[in-house]
């Protein structure tokens, strides 16, 4: 699976998940930090990657659009560190692998996850 991390949550999250067996990467490394969530979105979708990320938005933007691609991981809580919510993500990531490959939406939190398989509003 690869991983794009969004530039609101530290790089260390790159490196957490890539020392996890994961593709990772943060977009400090991939294009301009002033980029808009439209072109993360698609990037990540040319690119087969799901999206890591604190920012509500990116389910917004899925759902207008009505596209299955890419899958987004939504971070939530006050403390966004690998270290806190680490092994709850690569738990999500592996358990919901299935459905984040043909397209879902998930929140991550530190007692649970859940997750909606895209678009938004139905197939």
């Amino acid at each position: 699976m690869n991983v794009l991390v969004d530039m609101n949550l530290s790089p260390d999250w790159a490196e957490f998940l890539t020392g996890a067996g994961l593709v990772a990467v943060h977009w400090s490394n991939e294009g301009p930090p002033d980029a808009t969530d439209h072109v993360l979105v698609g990037w990540a979708a040319e690119r087969n990657y799901v999206v890591l990320t604190a920012d509500l938005d990116f389910a917004a933007i899925l759902a207008a659009a009505g596209t299955v691609r890419p899958s987004v991981i939504i971070l939530r809580g006050d403390n966004l560190s690998h270290e806190v919510l680490g092994s709850a993500v690569l738990e999500a990531l592996h358990k919901a692998g299935p459905e984040l490959a043909v397209g879902a939406i998930g929140s991550v939190d530190a007692n649970r996850s859940r997750l909606r398989v895209l678009p938004l509003g139905g197939r």
